[in-house]
């Protein structure tokens, strides 16, 4: 019995820790909601690799391409956004366990204005307000250019205030990210 015990905790904590590492690059819900944006049933996903950014301004995310028959039609952002726990955490020297996380996509069309965000995979104890649709669809529109800023145009949240912090500065920083490194190409 205390075999099995073992055994089931080490094959749990393998599959935990192995969940935590990478987001969902193809998570079942961008599938469909890209077949709804872009009129297109069978789409292609092309990863962007931009040769003018390095790993640290896209960890935990990757950049695609959407077409089909040869037309561009969208980008996504597809990413992770890594917030402290409540008891909080040493943002210079982070320690396993430390974070909790959420995963999301962004939607851009060919302007690279926001059509779409989805909060796909909450791993985090506070703050899942974020992922209602209602509230998500505060970042439609929104484009380098324009402003972003929680208690302005983004509702503050009561208790998801790091959530809600990390999905509006994730989402300024892809989307400046994804429109230079287009232009540069």
């Amino acid at each position: 019995m205390k075999i099995l015990m073992l055994l089931f905790a080490f094959y749990t904590s393998l599959f935990i820790s192995n969940s935590e590492k990478v987001p969902d690059y193809y998570p079942k819900s961008l599938q469909s909601n890209l077949r709804k944006i872009t009129g297109c049933e069978s789409f292609s996903m092309e990863e962007l690799l931009f040769s003018n950014l390095n790993s640290f301004e896209v960890e935990n995310g990757r950049f695609y391409r959407i077409s089909c028959a040869g037309e561009d039609l969208a980008y996504v952002f597809i990413g992770r956004v890594n917030s402290c726990r409540a008891g909080g955490c040493s943002i210079d020297r982070p320690h396993a366990g430390e974070f909790e996380f959420f995963d999301y996509y962004t939607v851009y069309d060919t302007s690279f204005s926001v059509v779409q965000v989805n909060v796909y995979n909450y791993e985090a104890t506070h703050g899942q307000e974020i992922t209602a649709k209602g509230w998500l669809k505060q970042f439609i529109g929104y484009h380098s250019g324009g402003k972003l800023e929680t208690g302005k145009n983004i509702d503050a949240i009561t208790g998801a205030t790091i959530s809600v912090n990390g999905i509006v500065e994730d989402v300024k920083e892809k989307t400046q990210i994804l429109e230079s490194s287009i232009k540069t190409q």
